[in-house]
């Protein structure tokens, strides 16, 4: 296949633009865990201490965790899953079901416990999950869960501590 010169040029103005609008879109949401003003907030050296390697990764760098890693995918007992930067309450037990994804899911968070932002890391527009507390980035929601809410919480389960009810 032949490129002529016109459409070397075209092809590289557009992959610039591309670039620098995702590139736009990434800061804008790359770290947004660690940024901002939360009701809990630590130093980074501090959240670091606090989590460890794996958790600070997911929760105030925004990685994800390897799918069907974490142990809480197994967890069936009654009671609530918590941020594990903070402890702030999240989900109840009886909003988790199994989607097939790899990850802990919910069709529900507990009321004022999550926020949301609009991530592109991956080349299109995401719903990205946190902590409405400390900001930690939990995951994602997508519109393909079950009823009621039609919603799917796939969250990292590094990001959640699970409290069993009394």
């Amino acid at each position: 296949m032949n490129v002529d010169r016109r459409q070397f040029l075209g092809a590289g103005g557009t992959a610039l633009v591309v670039g620098t609008i995702g590139g736009f879109n990434l800061a804008a949401s790359a770290g947004a865990a660690a940024t901002g003003k939360f009701e809990y907030a630590l130093s980074d050296a501090a959240w670091r201490k606090k989590l460890g390697p794996d958790a600070y990764s997911v929760l105030r760098q925004e990685a994800t965790e390897a799918p069907g890693s974490s142990p809480l995918l197994k967890e069936k007992r009654a009671g609530t899953f918590t941020c594990r930067g903070c402890g702030l309450p999240l989900f109840s037990s009886h909003t988790k079901y199994d989607s097939g994804t790899g990850w802990p899911s919910f069709w529900q968070p507990l009321p004022k416990a999550v926020a949301t932002t609009t991530d592109y890391k991956v080349g299109f527009a995401r719903t990205e999950v946190h902590c409405r507390r400390c900001g930690g980035h939990l995951g994602h929601v997508f519109d393909d869960g079950p009823r009621p809410t039609g919603k799917r919480y796939c969250m990292n389960g590094l990001s959640l501590k699970f409290v069993a009810k009394a």
